[in-house]
């Protein structure tokens, strides 16, 4: 799974990067977590040609839901399973985004129990694309729009940390995974493999990671030999 990540790339690079116009004020963030707003990429709604950089709360409301606190439990889907799922078929068929980072967190478990995070990057250091999936909701005059996570089977790099891995979309694939005109699921799949293990680095860093109310470059900080 993925369950937190960073974005401290300035928005102005984003912008040109992912061909968007800037959100203002988009502020650096070294601890990203569920239920808060994320800079996502998708298709201006009714457009069949050009992109538009929002803010998503991260945990997808499915349209039919009853209560948006769903979202919560809804932060990843399987790419596997997810064109087939109640909860994401609806945004798989037509409502994809690319959702904005340049690194994530993971949790490797140790024998006595405990739990090392580590933070994964791409070499190079640029941001990147997480493959998404959004949704509009809207039962009680306050709209949510929100977004989810696709992740696949891990890569080399991450399979000595854990099981699952976000999809990190190649940028030759975006304009593809964005088109709502674009349904066939087996089209679509190409997209979710598992990125190259040779592009990307993990290390370990504290567990001052583990608390969301932590969110300052201490988070991506390289663990010191004499920390635990």
């Amino acid at each position: 799974m993925c369950g937190r990540y960073t974005l401290s790339t300035p928005g102005d690079v984003l912008a040109e990067r992912f061909e968007t116009p800037e959100i203002p004020g988009l502020r650096p963030r070294y601890n990203v977590a569920p239920t808060q707003e994320v800079a996502a990429v998708r298709r201006p709604k009714g457009a069949k040609s050009g992109r538009e950089m929002v803010l998503l709360r991260w945990g997808l409301v499915p349209r039919w839901a009853e209560d948006p606190s769903i979202g919560s439990r809804l932060i990843n889907a399987r790419a596997e399973t997810a064109p087939e799922k109640p909860s994401f078929r609806s945004a798989f068929k037509r409502q994809r985004c690319l959702v904005l980072a340049d690194g994530f967190y993971e949790w490797k478990k140790n024998p006595d129990g405990t739990k090392q995070p580590f933070y994964v990057r791409l070499k190079s250091g640029e941001p990147f694309a997480f493959a998404g999936l959004w949704e509009h909701w809207d039962k009680e005059g306050e709209p949510v729009e929100s977004c989810t996570l696709l992740t696949t089977e891990p890569n080399p790099l991450m399979a000595g940390i854990h099981d699952r891995m976000p999809v990190i979309l190649d940028p030759a694939g975006y304009e593809l995974w964005l088109d709502p005109g674009v349904s066939d699921k087996d089209r679509l799949e190409t997209l979710l493999a598992p990125y190259p293990a040779d592009a990307m680095e993990a290390r370990p860093v504290s567990r001052f990671v583990n608390s969301p109310a932590n969110d300052s470059p201490r988070c991506v900080e390289a663990l010191e030999p004499a920390q635990e």
